[in-house]
């Protein structure tokens, strides 16, 4: 690749490993219903609406592989078969690059639980990524943020320049690969994807996004996307 950006193949992780205990359900998060299909049914089909990737790949936890196989997905265009993830998200992510096709150039890597993502919002991120190398889906914050270390506030940041992190974030496959493994020698673990190119000294463009995207981790949550859904969202 020359430049930031990428020019080759675009490929989406979509990872959904995690067992969602905060959720409280007796399902792991990803194939909870949520009107009818289950978040990971609805994160694949928000993403093959945008009609941007080459490569779907689902990232599940060992024990959920045949889980999989009653999944609802058919007519979905690129759709990998279900690899099995890692104890931490990082390990998901090498295990999710390393099952793609070597032409795949840029990886935009999805949470299962953002399952209301606007195939718009997808298209946007995406193209912010081929200009500027990486790129994230996010919010801006509307409420006045504290740095809390011990109980205590240490530092008041600049509402205008916080936001909220959210997925799909998509970065060259040769940065992400080269800054996890530099994560994996320094024993760092990020808490989103971007960040570990962050520490790489790479820019990182933030997309704000157009429609909700929630990401559901609380039974809350779970009914907040209800709403959306009867509101005519996703």
């Amino acid at each position: 690749m020359s430049g930031s950006g990428a020019t080759g193949g675009v490929a989406a992780l979509v990872l959904a490993a995690g067992r969602g205990e905060r959720l409280g359900h007796a399902l792991p998060k990803a194939f909870v219903p949520l009107a009818g299909s289950t978040l990971l049914e609805r994160s694949i089909r928000a993403l093959a609406s945008a009609a941007t990737f080459e490569v779907i790949q689902p990232v599940v936890a060992s024990g959920d592989l045949d889980a999989c196989v009653d999944l609802d997905l058919s007519g979905v265009s690129g759709l990998a078969p279900p690899i099995p993830g890692g104890k931490e998200r990082q390990d998901s992510m090498r295990a999710g690059l390393a099952a793609l096709p070597a032409q795949i150039e840029l990886v935009a890597v999805h949470d299962a639980a953002r399952c209301l993502v606007s195939a718009g919002d997808v298209r946007a991120v995406v193209a912010a990524a081929r200009e500027t190398g990486a790129a994230l889906l996010g919010e801006r914050s509307r409420d006045t943020l504290k740095r809390v270390v011990a109980g205590r506030v240490v530092e008041t940041p600049d509402r205008n320049e916080c936001w909220a992190a959210q997925t799909p974030q998509v970065v060259r496959r040769d940065w992400l690969v080269a800054a996890m493994e530099e994560a994996v020698r320094a024993g760092r673990l990020g808490t989103d994807d971007v960040q570990l190119v962050e520490w790489a000294g790479h820019p990182v463009a933030m997309v704000e996004a157009t429609a909700p995207n929630p990401k559901i981790t609380r039974p809350e949550d779970l009914r907040m996307a209800e709403a959306l859904l009867e509101g005519g969202a996703g």
